[in-house]
């Protein structure tokens, strides 16, 4: 079926083409993983549309509802460009980390809306404690990091992995 029948069918699919053309790759798939995280489309749909478009193919081939936040996706897609792999919403110490690289090293991501107050932070702060008693390394990044100095973020995750951090002992 033509791709302008679709759209009539799904306005969500015509939105996420317009977005995928439209947007910078990190935030129109940011865009799409949270459709999926929402479960707003499902990735079989997502993946079996025939998109006409390089952009929208190659972000159907990358999004997953892992991500929990956009801030999440734009971390994800950081790593990608410098070739290092992660595994998202891993389960340590009986709870899911955002982002685990190799088998130690742990990167928690602080976007406001769920770390606002004292209370939030002391949580993490225990939760922490309690990975690095395990033998994990956690770097956690907040939302004006990510977004607003990526290069320090990458590089910072390239020295943990040169000295090892990432490898179990």
């Amino acid at each position: 079926m033509p791709y302008e029948h679709r759209a009539a069918i799904d306005p969500l699919i015509n939105v996420l083409f317009h977005v995928a053309r439209c947007q910078p790759r990190a935030d129109a798939l940011a865009i799409w993983e949270s459709a999926l995280n929402k479960k707003l489309i499902n990735i079989d749909i997502l993946k079996a549309v025939a998109w006409h478009s390089d952009a929208a193919n190659s972000l159907a081939a990358l999004a997953s509802a892992l991500s929990d936040s956009g801030l999440e996706t734009h971390f994800v897609e950081l790593m990608r460009a410098v070739g290092v792999n992660v595994r998202q919403q891993v389960w340590i110490d009986g709870h899911p980390v955002d982002a685990l690289i190799g088998d130690r090293l742990i990167v928690q991501l602080d976007g406001f809306a769920f770390h606002s107050n004292a209370g939030d932070r002391r949580r993490d702060i225990a939760a922490d404690v309690r990975l690095r008693l395990l033998g994990f390394t956690v770097l956690r990044f907040d939302y004006q990091q990510v977004l607003f100095q990526p290069k320090w973020v990458q590089e910072s995750i390239r020295i943990a992995m040169a000295q090892g951090l990432h490898l179990a002992a």
